[in-house]
């Protein structure tokens, strides 16, 4: 079973679009919350300690910062790295 995704964005992000359709590509189902609401800003702050976009949690882990350097963290705790040929891209 796969663990619980949630991803907090905002529209203008070209990071959280990579990051969306990368997820969408793997098959992986998620929960997105909207950080231009200033309530969801708030619990993404208390939450994950970061007011940034984009924000992934998996389980009780917390992934910021670039798509590029949040997707290998991502992949491995999903265990999609383990799915892919070593040098496959993805």
């Amino acid at each position: 079973m796969t663990a619980a995704v949630e991803i907090y964005t905002a529209p203008a992000c070209p990071d959280c679009r990579a990051l969306k359709a990368w997820l969408d590509r793997e098959g992986v189902r998620y929960v997105e919350h909207d950080l231009t609401d200033p309530a969801v800003a708030e619990e993404a702050k208390r939450r994950t300690g970061v007011r940034v976009a984009p924000v992934t949690l998996i389980g009780d882990r917390v992934f910021h910062g670039t798509f590029p350097e949040q997707r290998p963290g991502i992949a491995a705790a999903l265990g999609l790295a383990a799915r892919r040929g070593a040098g496959e891209a993805g």
